[in-house]
């Protein structure tokens, strides 16, 4: 959750830019694409069509499937960004070499310390997504152990999820 609120569009492009590094190999077509999404957020079905272009041009691509997450979650459409979210920790899971299970995964399997190391740092994000929308959904049992895991990996807290594991704890659930 940032501390700040940044414009979709913003946040996306953002993201593309990062995502690069995340798979490399991305089909301009599909760029192109994404980036039409990112300019006609505004306009649900057309952005939401560009993204579907693009996936379809770049299956499983990172740049893709940030671009998904982030349309989806800020358009409330929280269950299709949870969908997106599991992709995406299998994508980071994968890009890692990590147990395609993210409760297998230890803090030696990669340099989850490394705040510039972004490998890792896509699969901790990708984590704390799937943990907050899990919380958002209902599923406190669920975002409390994706929590607790992300502090395991990252226990100085780089990415801030103590901020999640006091939401889950003011709720009372969670256990």
């Amino acid at each position: 959750m940032p501390d700040t609120f940044v414009s979709p569009q913003v946040e996306i492009n953002e993201a593309l830019v990062t995502s690069a590094l995340l798979g490399h190999g991305l089909p301009s077509e599909a760029e192109r694409h994404l980036w039409e999404a990112g300019l006609s957020y505004h306009l649900d079905d057309i952005a939401e069509g560009h993204l579907h272009e693009a996936e379809a041009l770049a299956p499983g691509h990172a740049a893709v499937l940030i671009g998904l997450y982030r349309f989806y979650f800020y358009k409330g459409r929280l269950a299709e960004a949870l969908n997106v979210a599991r992709r995406c920790l299998l994508k980071a899971a994968e890009e890692n070499n990590l147990p395609a299970d993210w409760h297998r995964v230890r803090a030696s399997d990669a340099e989850f310390g490394r705040y510039e190391n972004i490998l890792p740092r896509f699969f901790l994000f990708s984590l704390k997504g799937y943990a907050y929308l899990q919380m958002r959904l209902g599923e406190t049992a669920e975002g409390r152990l994706a929590v607790e895991k992300l502090l395991e990996l990252d226990p100085t807290d780089k990415i801030g999820a103590k901020v999640l594991l006091g939401v889950v704890e003011r709720m009372g659930a969670g256990r």
